[in-house]
């Protein structure tokens, strides 16, 4: 395997800036970065990156990958190649695997099937339950990435709904706190109303109402007020309503806040006008909302109340999404389109390539404490991603990656292709061509 590499003429994009220059990487470590390097032996593999931009690799702090147990819609080594094709070079796994990922035993099983799998780094995250707090309080907060709640129904028994072990779990980790909300009653209700005058056939126009603005910030004000009052380190996931950012702050540094949280591609992308033409195959959980909503979250993002973008990439089958809507489960796979869609973005002057990174590469690794990740800088783990913004390509059934074979932006033309993707320094993805190359590493956090 190729040691040293030398990217040159790239626009580096990093730390809110763009500067033209070249990349010197050797031994999988970004060693050097100056306007202009010169191969230091024959053996350095040089790329001409033609002013293409040289982006760190993203970091996605939310994916489901199916391994263990449901494998027939996705698996580690499947989901991390998509990803590496979307330039997403680290991912955080969720615990809502078969068996669900809440003891010590069954986390460093995933761990050890990803060592010998996976295209991308890898952690996972651990999950809490109404009665695993002994589990929890065993987690190396050095090696694994945090901690998931569920405090909605996307996962049957994962639902931790005892108040009084909620507290315990807040008060007694330093962990960080991932968390799912919605509440479970007022679905639950939602859904019993729906089912009662269309069956299990009811609209997927509904889907919103159901899992309703008022269930998703309920659960998200109590999660709030909960790790104010214990002084917990939260991070609340896929936030999907305007009225929910009134519970986040931009007046703190990220490196400094307790409280965070992210949105997801879907929920920028899409809205409830798209029901009509995509039906389940937009089913997410918390649902795509209205436009408004979708508008008032890229105003957040923009303006820092929303600290991180992700995927919650989370596949299932064509023939499982092709059901009614009671037995269509929620979910869609994301990692190898969220970067163009962002990217897509950026054309739309919508938001700019430093903001890009700055919440897709530089945030996840801040908010985590990822070590040495999510920037171009000497010393750092080389990870990164060639990105040409003016190469169109259209979505369809013969570039997609996924194992489940399907993509929610089957048919749209992005303008923006990811050319190169390198991991620990190793060219891993190049042109709609994977390597062979399993050069992954586990991550590791400054804790």
């Amino acid at each position: 395997m190729i040691n040293s590499v030398l990217i040159k003429n790239a626009n580096i994009v990093n730390e809110g800036k763009i500067i033209n220059g070249d990349v010197y990487i050797e031994n999988g470590i970004f060693k050097e970065i100056a306007p202009q390097i010169s191969a230091k032996s024959p053996d350095v593999q040089v790329f001409d990156a033609e002013g293409k931009y040289l982006l760190p690799g993203v970091i996605d702090d939310q994916v489901h990958f199916r391994e263990p147990g449901l494998t027939h819609k996705a698996t580690i080594e499947t989901e991390s190649r998509a990803a590496v094709a979307g330039g997403i070079t680290s991912f955080i796994e969720m615990p809502n695997t078969v068996p669900q990922t809440t003891t010590i035993e069954k986390l460093e099983e995933k761990f050890d099937i990803a060592s010998k799998t996976s295209y991308a780094n890898y952690s996972f995250m651990f999950g809490g339950t109404n009665d695993n707090l002994e589990e929890i309080l065993k987690v190396d907060p050095k090696t694994v990435a945090g901690l998931k709640l569920f405090l909605g129904s996307s996962t049957g028994n994962m639902l931790v709904d005892n108040p009084e072990v909620l507290e315990k779990i807040f008060s007694s980790t330093d962990l960080v706190i991932s968390v799912h909300c919605e509440d479970e009653q007022t679905i639950r209700e939602n859904t019993a109303k729906f089912k009662g005058e269309y069956g299990d056939d009811i609209p997927i126009k509904f889907h919103p109402i159901i899992r309703s603005e008022e269930a998703c910030y309920l659960s998200s004000s109590n999660a709030v007020a909960l790790a104010k009052k214990t002084g917990a380190r939260l991070h609340v996931f896929h936030l999907s309503t305007a009225k929910e950012l009134e519970l986040f702050t931009n007046k703190i540094p990220l490196a400094e806040k307790k409280i965070t949280a992210e949105v997801c591609i879907h929920h920028l992308w899409f809205s409830d006008e798209n029901y009509a033409e995509k039906g389940t195959f937009i089913k997410w959980n918390p649902a795509v909302k209205t436009a408004n909503d979708r508008e008032a979250l890229f105003d957040a993002l923009l303006d820092d109340r929303l600290d991180v973008i992700a995927t919650d990439h989370a596949p299932h089958t064509l023939e499982e999404k092709e059901n009614v809507y009671t037995k269509a489960p929620s979910g869609g796979p994301l990692v190898q389109h969220a970067l163009p869609a962002m990217l897509e973005f950026f054309h739309q002057e919508k938001i700019s390539l430093e903001k890009i990174v700055e919440k897709m590469c530089h945030n996840p690794a801040i908010l985590f404490q990822v070590s040495k990740r999510g920037f171009i800088k000497e010393g750092y783990c080389a990870d990164a991603v060639l990105v040409d913004l003016n190469a169109p390509w259209t979505v369809n059934k013969d570039n997609i990656a996924y194992k489940c074979g399907w993509s929610p932006f089957e048919g749209t033309t992005f303008k923006s292709r990811i050319t190169h993707t390198f991991v620990n320094g190793s060219l891993v993805y190049k042109n709609f061509k994977f390597y062979d190359i399993k050069n992954a590493h586990r991550l590791t956090f400054e804790r």
